[in-house]
């Protein structure tokens, strides 16, 4: 059995999940999520896989993790063992991802496991794409607001544009650790595509509308996308994988916008600073297709 220890939005349970997918995929074992960790979480939307996508994982019970940590299973112990400096006492088939970069060892791993981390970065799940672009397939209809806006960016050079702030800003720690793409950075990418395709419009998606309004100036045709809230917030997502072009912030979940974008000749901008923290390595999260500005 694989089980998954989910936590973090929407983009970082995709991340969490392709991994595990790709491990089950592999050995041939039953993939099941650990999503205990969202009872004191308050962050984001919460657990959204099941309830956005039509991938069939199933939640794992309590009785399921302690048969492949045994006595770590328990909540406070689980919590402490992934620590590095008690690795050593960590159980054999608990996996912890050792760094941001890709991890070799990964396809080295074998048995009943228990996976922790972000895994964000394409090389864990690149072969078993075709079965994540199933299970990531969109499960809910889309609102009329949405279905028009979906036929006017499959009709037209689209470009979307993400502008994360929101925790990223108003949280210290998030802020250190993430920072917020810079003006330079849009500004450089809407040259860059300017300059390979005519007749543009961008669709720009911000958890800040009016930050964007009054600081990022484009020349052209946009509309700005505010209306997909709360727990209709995945809506963006769904609207940006169907734009010709992405121009992603240091964020996963227009990373996966962008990944699940299908149109031919598409084209990904990614920032080259992924973190403010310097000594978080992000060398392996941007696709070898994409540009980095």
């Amino acid at each position: 059995m694989i089980i998954v220890d989910v936590l973090g939005g929407l983009g970082n349970q995709m991340f969490q999940y392709a991994a595990g997918r790709a491990l089950s995929e592999r050995l041939c074992h039953p993939l099941r999520l650990d999503v205990s960790g969202f009872n004191d979480y308050f962050l984001h939307n919460s657990f959204e896989l099941e309830g956005v996508f039509l991938n069939n994982a199933k939640i794992s019970s309590e009785q399921e993790i302690r048969e492949v940590i045994g006595w770590q299973a328990m909540p406070l112990v689980k919590k402490w063992v992934k620590k590095p400096m008690l690795s050593l006492f960590k159980d054999k088939n608990y996996i912890v991802e050792p760094s941001f970069q890709y991890w070799d060892g990964f396809e080295k791993i074998s048995g009943d496991l228990y996976i922790s981390g972000y895994w964000q970065s394409e090389k864990y799940f690149q072969s078993i794409e075709g079965v994540l672009r199933e299970d990531f397939a969109f499960k809910r209809s889309m609102s009329e607001v949405n279905q028009k806006i979906a036929r006017e960016i499959k009709s037209c050079n689209s470009v979307s544009l993400h502008v994360r702030r929101g925790d990223y800003v108003s949280n210290k720690a998030n802020l250190a650790t993430h920072g917020t793409c810079s003006l330079s950075y849009y500004n450089n990418a809407i040259k860059y595509i300017s300059e390979k395709k005519q007749q543009l419009k961008f669709y720009i998606f911000s958890d800040d509308i009016p930050w964007v309004k009054e600081n990022l100036n484009i020349d052209g045709p946009l509309q700005y996308i505010n209306h997909n809230q709360g727990a209709d917030a995945y809506n963006d997502m769904q609207l940006m994988s169907l734009c010709k072009v992405n121009i992603i912030a240091n964020s996963s979940f227009s990373w996966w916008g962008a990944w699940l974008n299908m149109n031919d000749g598409k084209m990904v901008i990614a920032p080259k600073k992924w973190f403010a923290n310097a000594t978080m390595n992000s060398c392996d999260i941007i696709p070898g297709s994409w540009t980095q500005l």
